[in-house]
């Protein structure tokens, strides 16, 4: 069952677990990246406070071990994960950031210096802010309620279990100057997570729009014959059963043709098989460019292919699949071999009452079959 922490997810999180669900090489190798830039953030953001404790123990605030102490507990720390992630052992989990464990031991860290030195213990709280703050770009609802109960105990044990006096040093020039040091520029680093939000959520934006040309690029090739460019078979009859649906809702008119070339078994014998496919291919691009838009067409098999005619009563279809009979025998077809003729066969049906596709298409069947017997190069009608 979804918890109710789940109504409420994080867009940034969220985006990154759908776009990464497939772990190829490409997938590991940007994870393995934004770990070390992340990983590099908090170890300079380790450098940072050790820096200021530099300055308070120039103060005489506190000793002057604190600061290389802090220093190593968290960039030690920093590179512990950093082994794990090159190792390559993140990817073995779904939180593949280790978002939980990295915000456990940053405030365990935290906590323990605030116990320890508590005349600077604003300072470590202060960094609070930002180690939540940053892992809240990656925390999933369950993480983040995990760090914040964590931290909300651990604050608690400090302060209420406790009877450390956590200060903020501000009696002289230069702890005063510390102090400030430490607010502006935990301000300046959650400012800066902002900005890196914002980076990452623009990088996701413009990912999720090439996925989703992608899919439609898969899509169209789903629909689409591979040879041809029109619509292959699945497709067409897909069309063609929602066109009589709703020409059987409607009561409009609505006609179809099977159209076949002429001969094509000779073509390719006699020219090859890469000259028929170029003809197939000249064949359904001079037929789409001579269709009307609300028209439909695809290969039906080999060199048959289905014309649709929504809204088509016999006779204009009978005028519209014969003057596309005459622009294909008229087309100069000795450009892919001297000599070279190519004429089309049709037959036409329309829709009558209650007529289901399958018997549809049979008669129009049967008329490309007494087209042929005709003589071929022409039409003929149901």
């Amino acid at each position: 069952m979804r918890t109710a922490a789940s109504s409420f997810p994080n867009p940034v999180a969220g985006a990154l677990d759908v776009a990464d669900r497939l772990p190829t090489a490409k997938v590991l190798d940007r994870r393995a990246k934004q770990r070390r830039q992340m990983l590099g953030i908090i170890g300079a953001s380790y450098v940072i406070d050790a820096s200021i404790l530099l300055l308070y123990a120039h103060a005489g605030t506190i000793p002057a071990t604190v600061g290389p102490a802090f220093g190593i507990c968290g960039l030690g720390s920093v590179a512990c994960f950093i082994a794990l992630s090159e190792a390559g052992v993140n990817d073995r989990f779904k939180d593949h950031y280790f978002v939980v464990q990295q915000s456990m031991v940053s405030l365990a860290i935290m906590l323990a210096f605030a116990w320890l030195v508590p005349e600077v213990g604003m300072l470590f709280l202060c960094t609070l802010f930002v180690v939540f703050s940053f892992s809240a770009l990656r925390s999933t609802p369950r993480q983040t309620a995990i760090a914040w109960t964590a931290m909300a105990f651990g604050l608690a044990a400090l302060f209420l279990l406790t009877d450390k006096p956590i200060s903020m040093p501000n009696q002289g020039h230069l702890e005063r100057f510390a102090t400030m040091l430490a607010f502006v520029l935990t301000i300046g680093r959650c400012m800066f997570l902002g900005i890196f939000a914002s980076s990452l959520r623009e990088s996701l934006y413009k990912r999720g729009v090439q996925l989703k040309e992608a899919y439609k690029r898969i899509e169209e090739l789903a629909e689409l014959d591979e040879l041809t460019g029109s619509f292959n078979r699945r497709c067409i009859m897909r069309m063609l059963d929602d066109e009589i649906a709703r020409a059987h809702r409607s009561k409009t008119p609505f006609s179809v043709a099977l159209i076949d070339l002429d001969w094509f078994k000779r073509i390719n014998d006699a020219y090859g098989h890469p000259t028929g496919d170029e003809v197939l291919r000249t064949f359904a691009i001079t037929v789409f460019a001579n269709i009307r838009s609300i028209d439909r067409f695809g290969r039906y098999g080999g060199e048959e292919f289905l014309l649709i005619l929504p809204d088509t009563p016999h006779d204009v279809a009978a005028r519209i699949v014969d003057r596309q009979r005459e622009i294909i025998a008229e087309l100069d077809w000795s450009a892919f071999s001297p000599g070279m003729c190519v004429t089309i066969s049709a037959g036409i049906a329309t829709l009558v009452a209650n007529e289901a596709p399958d018997a549809l298409l049979a008669r129009a069947d049967s008329a490309l079959y007494a087209a042929k017997a005709r003589g071929r190069n022409r039409i003929a009608s149901a």
